[in-house]
């Protein structure tokens, strides 16, 4: 199995993050800058960076409720205060983060972003050229205000029962496309709000509110994200 490990990234406020790196690496590969959604759940930012690691990435995960040792519900408030306003020290810590995997001596220096619901919508505000791609899966950040021409090219996951994103693909898409944004947008039938986050919760529980693991739905937007990034990392490489 791929291992995760947790570093500290030093800093005036320092923070600690996961990294996996694919067993059998040779040579620098292209980074995967990982945000995690509102619960922050350390086995499933795992299980999700090893799913990276196996694709052939570098993958980092900052752990944002841990900025500079504060107490988490300080930390949550914080996080959704920046994803609200559009700035504040998540956004610091994140490009922080994004530095630290670029400049990590197994990765190439060319990274993509991905994200899950508050981390997804973080994926898209932060999405632009110093990115290859960004790829959030029901990203909580759907009104035209946050895209830009100068956007990264995109490709987003959503689910037909997200009890909080109503029409969220056809938000983003219309969004991006009225800025010219590359994108691979896609609804999976009959699955809700974090398809693809494993919670440490009754499945029968979360299914009936929305919010349940769906292995095929996430399944085949792993695969879309991994020919997306692989197509996007080429380009910028030849």
């Amino acid at each position: 199995m791929t291992t995760v490990e947790k570093i500290v990234v030093p800093g005036d406020e320092p923070f600690e993050a996961l990294i996996a790196l694919p067993d059998s690496a040779s040579g620098p590969l292209p980074g995967v800058l990982l945000i995690h959604d509102i619960t922050g759940a350390e086995p499933d930012i795992e299980r999700n960076l090893r799913i990276i690691a196996d694709r052939g990435y570098v993958a980092l995960a900052p752990l944002l409720f841990t900025v500079g040792g504060r107490r988490r519900l300080t930390c949550v408030v914080s996080a959704l205060g920046s994803l609200s306003t559009r700035r504040g020290r998540s956004f610091e810590v994140i490009e922080r983060a994004r530095i630290a995997l670029a400049e990590t001596p197994s990765c190439t220096g060319d990274v993509a972003v991905t994200g899950f619901c508050m981390g997804g919508g973080f994926a898209l505000l932060v999405a632009d050229q110093k990115y290859a791609a960004a790829a959030p899966f029901y990203g909580s950040v759907l009104t035209h205000g946050f895209a830009g021409p100068d956007m990264c090219p995109v490709v987003a996951s959503f689910g037909s029962r997200d009890p909080i994103l109503i029409r969220g693909e056809k938000r983003l898409a219309k969004a991006l496309d009225k800025n010219g944004v590359d994108h691979d947008t896609k609804t999976y039938p009959g699955v809700g709000h974090s398809f693809a986050n494993q919670m440490d919760v009754p499945q029968s529980l979360l299914r009936v509110t929305g919010f349940a693991y769906d292995e095929d739905a996430s399944s085949d937007a792993w695969d879309r994200v991994f020919a997306f990034f692989d197509a996007r990392f080429g380009e910028r490489a030849s």
